[in-house]
């Protein structure tokens, strides 16, 4: 799911004035001061052994000086946080969403931790529901959003110093296009029983210290207080901003071996902002990396739609490649990665890469695609690396699929095309001039070629042998694409062999409507799949 634009202009029951908007470049500019002028003094923890341990450098930063103004928060998010703050509980962003903010980058959901109960909720929101009995639920009504989740929280007073394991528990908003989550602050992992609260350190600065503590990657240990205007920054997570560095809060061979979806996430944000990953992770991710296979398919399936459907999907298969993990997560991918020898710096050489790169182009944090687009994509490339066309062929199977398998037309259009088509792909043959009833030959054959691909990709046992050639690689039996979505896909090209479909209308222009790609509706994942593989084959500007 994806949030609403965070260009709202604030409400005015929303008691922050809206400061300018910085750009990143001014805010990584501004960092050093922001820390320097609010940093907090450190301290030590003594545990019952009588040990000294070093804390962690507490900073509180102005968040006007890290770009952060109240109209880059969604108006859903907002209403929630108003609302509890006007009865006098604690409300903050927690996570990646105050990472992305700094970033200026637009979050996928908002997280927020508050000191409300259950209960208190549903006296804070008249439109507020409680939902099952031996696991309440709770749902809160704002318009065509509903919030659901479990328990809020314990009160300060009922936190002991002493960390207790507690279960992460969320309340989360969802509507076509919004998702909001809120945290309780009993959550996350079993910390050391050894700490005591330091003795600077007042129950609401504890409370944040041990929240952050609890999260993945020091990146994500953020905290804003939107009303106070202080991001809290108890895990070094700015500086890591900074050094544009992904590492974990506690070390990441138990991080992995606690939560090994830690590992993909770690590939997933990399991937997606840019970053470097800590050399300490980079060696628990190697030596760790076949744990992922413990994970629930649903689960793999969904962290790989996360790296492959929002606009980041060339640059996760590259860290997927690097790290060894797409032998266990598409061991046919990787098998044509190893046969045609991948290059870190390819130019362009690596039909794989380019089809994503060029669906990446189209795509956002906001505004992602279906995962049958992308497993379409990974099944058309899958049948050209396995028999060369054309490049004439492929033109004329784009097309075709755009326009609802008028095969005559497709045909004809493909023929006129005088575009220099792209070079040092091993997929696509010298052109060789084929009539037209030759040409509408070999895109049935392609077609067939195709959907059998995808058959593949669903069969455990062909799977498991993709990279039975390479002895040093790890088997894999994993099938990632379930049944019932390979047959969606199948429907992409099923005008490709029943003729052209009775009043299908070809997209006209360009606009993509979003939300429609995102509930994989036919014409919009067709229309863009015609287009990358389109590009891919006739590029812009000329490949060598």
């Amino acid at each position: 799911m994806v949030i609403s634009s965070c260009g709202i202009a604030c409400r005015p029951d929303f008691c922050l004035r809206t400061p300018p908007f910085h750009c990143i470049g001014k805010v990584q500019l501004n960092l050093v001061a922001a820390m320097e002028a609010l940093d907090e003094p450190g301290g030590l923890f003594k545990d019952n052994k009588s040990k000294n341990v070093k804390a962690p450098v507490w900073k509180k930063l102005n968040s006007k000086e890290l770009g952060i103004t109240t109209s880059m928060i969604d108006k859903p998010t907002r209403k929630v946080l108003n609302g509890l703050k006007r009865k006098g509980y604690e409300v903050y962003l927690v996570g990646g969403c105050v990472r992305d903010l700094i970033l200026n980058r637009t979050p996928k959901d908002f997280d927020i931790i508050t000191s409300a109960e259950l209960k208190e909720v549903t006296r804070t929101f008249s439109w507020c529901e409680i939902v099952g009995k031996r696991f309440p639920i709770c749902h809160v009504h704002i318009g065509d959003t509903v919030i659901e989740g479990y328990n809020f929280v314990l009160k300060y007073h009922e936190v002991p110093c002493t960390l207790a394991h507690g279960h992460n528990t969320l309340i989360y908003a969802r509507c076509s296009n919004v998702m909001l989550i809120l945290h309780s602050y009993q959550s996350g992992r079993n910390l050391s029983s050894d700490f005591r609260k330091p003795n600077h350190c007042d129950d609401k600065d504890y409370m944040r210290w041990r929240n952050c503590s609890q999260r993945d990657f020091t990146i994500n240990g953020l905290m804003f207080d939107p009303y106070a205007r202080i991001v809290y920054d108890y895990m070094e997570g700015i500086e890591d901003i900074r050094k544009a560095k992904v590492q974990t809060v506690i070390p990441a061979s138990t991080s992995f071996r606690e939560d090994c979806a830690c590992i993909l996430r770690a590939i997933r944000i990399a991937a997606r902002l840019g970053f470097c990953i800590s050399k300490e992770t980079v060696h628990s991710v190697k030596s760790l990396s076949y744990s992922i296979l413990r994970l629930d398919k649903g689960r793999l399936l969904m962290e790989m739609n996360y790296m492959l459907a929002y606009g980041y999907a060339e640059a996760s298969l590259r860290l997927l490649w690097k790290f060894r993990l797409l032998e266990l997560l598409l061991p046919i991918q990787a098998a044509y990665f190893v046969r045609h020898g991948f290059r870190r710096r390819d130019k362009r050489t690596n039909m794989h890469l380019s089809l994503f790169s060029n669906l990446d182009k189209l795509l956002s944090r906001d505004k992602p695609c279906h995962s049958s687009l992308w497993v379409a994509i990974l099944a058309f490339h899958n049948a050209l690396s396995e028999q060369p066309r054309d490049p004439l062929v492929v033109a004329a199977l784009s097309l075709a699929i755009h326009n609802g398998g008028d095969m005559l037309e497709a045909v004809s259009i493909a023929k006129k095309v005088t575009k220099v088509h792209a070079v040092g792909f091993h997929e696509l043959l010298e052109s060789q001039n084929l009539n037209p009833r030759a040409l509408r030959d070999e895109v049935k054959n392609l077609t067939a070629s195709l959907t059998r691909a995808l058959n593949n990709m669903t069969d455990e046992q062909i799977v498991s042998q993709a990279m039975a050639g390479y002895p040093q690689a790890p088997d894999s039996d994993l099938v990632l694409i379930p049944w019932g979505l390979s047959l969606r896909v199948c429907r992409n090209f099923s005008c490709l062999t029943s003729g052209a479909e009775r009043g299908f209308i070809p997209r006209q222009g360009s606009k993509i409507d979003y939300e429609l790609l995102a509930q994989g509706a036919l014409p919009e994942v067709r229309h863009i799949f015609a287009g990358v593989v389109f590009d891919t084959i006739y590029p812009l500007k000329p490949k060598s």
